[in-house]
């Protein structure tokens, strides 16, 4: 569908809604490899949250980055 057809509303949610939907999913992959690489954590720990991150999506990024993230002294 060519963007010539569509109508203001449209326009507006594919203008809105795809930059807000590649955030969240840059974030998800953020806080996953995050999860994965940090040395803060023990392999429990990251099998752990790796699993709450990637079955809960954005949820279980932003859990992870107030609750799970551990910030290097």
């Amino acid at each position: 569908m060519h963007l010539a057809m569509l109508g203001i509303p449209e326009i507006l949610i594919f203008m809105v809604v795809l930059p807000i939907c590649l955030a969240f999913f840059a974030f998800w992959v953020w806080m996953l490899v995050d999860c994965i690489r940090s040395p803060a954590l023990s392999d429990g720990e990251k099998i752990a949250w790796t699993l709450v991150i990637v079955f809960t999506h954005a949820l279980g990024a932003l859990i992870y980055l107030f609750a799970g993230r551990k910030r290097p002294s």
